[in-house]
């Protein structure tokens, strides 16, 4: 494991039971993402499960100032499609503007919360 650190030059550090406050940058992204439910849950009432894809990418296609650029431009080191499409993977047809128009509007409702 110690080599591997090496080559990536990071730094493991452990936290402590009962010690959250240890791992701040995990707490952050659980607090982000706890808000970003609990706002689904009232804004998206019986089904904001079925929105739970939509908090994904709104999450990973915010901007995050410590990196500078949306996590899933880092990671992947492009931009992230648009969700569309998502019920059915591969599947790249024209829903028609007012999907379109919905999901650009879920996406929104839901970025607020961030």
């Amino acid at each position: 494991m110690g080599s591997l650190q090496m080559a990536l030059g990071t730094k493991l550090h452990f936290s402590t039971v009962f010690h959250p406050q240890m791992d701040g940058q995990l707490e952050r992204m659980i607090q982000a993402l706890e808000d970003m439910m609990r706002a689904s849950v009232i804004e998206f009432r019986g089904n904001w499960d079925d929105h739970l894809q939509l908090m994904e990418f709104a999450y990973n296609n915010s901007f995050h100032s410590s990196i500078g650029m949306a996590r899933y431009e880092a990671l992947y080191g492009r931009k992230c499609r648009s969700p569309t499409c998502w019920d059915i993977e591969g599947l790249r047809q024209f829903e028609g503007s007012e999907l379109v128009q919905q999901m650009v509007d879920k996406i929104q409702t839901v970025k607020k919360y961030l």
